[in-house]
């Protein structure tokens, strides 16, 4: 693995990839970054509660890890996981209903924001808890193992998880049982409101596999290219050789770290100096100029992904709440399931 972030000069040329891939990835970043700004949106008119954390400025790291995933592959991520779950094709619009907490949605209204789900694309859940999902990852590496299979795990986390016992405990067993995941760092510079050079020794967080003997790389989170080659590489190396790895994708989020956060921690012009990286307008720029992308391509993705949003808000609105004599429902198998 590669021991440097790949500087945009480095990244991989549009000519090596099919122009309907280039254009999909187009339009799941934009469709992650309109519906994430229509929630931002319902938080305000209070269709959504409890906590909210959003992807804006993070979609070229999310749809470039998701699109280097087989569709057996296993996937875990954080509490900010709206993108993820958009990447990895649940249904928008029981996403937003879930976020309303609706019966229609992904968990039934019973997880909302934090914990979306799907088993049977093997999106295995956004976690509440910072670190909480890393050793559930490890265990489900464990049992691909244990069946002989060949799939892969890609757990996605924060950095902040990056400083908790469970990351190390995590990374120590993956290399030492050899299981076949990926741990994929999303570095948003922040952990809250502070700092990642204020809360890690080491603010190099691909780095801190390197104890256990895991092998980490850094890579421009930006760009959307850069991040799916990167993770195809790394999952298909720990598919093949059972070997864990560590990436670590440098990325920004443009929101504070919650919806309610004002972000008065950073100063405007690092922000601006960040957004001049915008990577759906960045990967958008790209395509016009090789004539992949027309600006009429742009106006009909625009209002193909806006009429979908507002239809996921429709959908949501139109939803019925869980039932109060279903409280209970969900919560444990039943004597004979499985």
């Amino acid at each position: 693995m590669v021991d440097t972030v790949q500087s945009v000069t480095q990244t991989p040329l549009l000519d090596a990839y099919n122009s309907q891939d280039l254009l999909q990835h187009h339009y799941k970043m934009l469709l992650i970054r309109r519906f994430e700004e229509k929630v931002n949106e319902m938080y305000t008119v209070a269709k959504i509660g409890g906590y909210c954390h959003l992807n804006i400025g993070e979609e070229a790291s999310i749809v470039g890890g998701f699109g280097a995933l087989q569709p057996d592959d296993y996937v875990f991520a954080g509490y900010r996981e709206h993108g993820h779950a958009l990447a990895r094709g649940l249904d928008p619009k029981a996403v937003m209903a879930e976020l309303f907490g609706k019966e229609t949605g992904v968990a039934h209204g019973r997880g909302g924001s934090m914990h979306l789900f799907d088993a049977g694309l093997r999106f295995m859940g956004g976690y509440a808890i910072v670190g909480g999902h890393l050793p559930i990852a490890v265990g489900a590496a464990m049992a691909i193992n244990y069946r002989g299979s060949s799939e892969a795990v890609a757990c996605f986390l924060g950095e902040g998880a990056t400083n908790t016992g469970a990351f190390h405990e995590s990374v120590n067993v993956a290399k030492l049982w050899q299981l076949p995941i990926v741990f994929i760092v999303l570095n948003n510079q922040y952990e809250m409101g502070t700092p990642v050079a204020k809360t890690s020794a080491v603010p190099e967080q691909y780095k801190k596999g390197a104890t256990y003997g895991v092998q980490g790389e850094r890579v421009d989170g930006m760009d959307v290219l850069a991040v799916l080659e990167a993770t195809k590489s790394a999952l298909d190396h720990a598919r093949a050789q059972k070997d864990p790895l560590i990436l670590e994708l440098m990325a920004y989020r443009f929101r504070g770290h919650s919806v309610i956060d004002p972000a008065r921690y950073r100063s405007s012009e690092e922000l601006e100096s960040w957004m001049r990286r915008d990577p759906v307008l960045l990967f958008r720029q790209r395509l016009l100029e090789k004539g992949i992308l027309t600006e009429e391509g742009v106006e009909a993705a625009e209002k193909e992904v806006q009429e979908l949003v507002d239809a996921c808000v429709a959908y949501a609105d139109a939803s019925p709440f869980p039932d109060v004599s279903t409280l209970f429902d969900y919560l444990y198998v039943e004597e004979g399931q499985s």
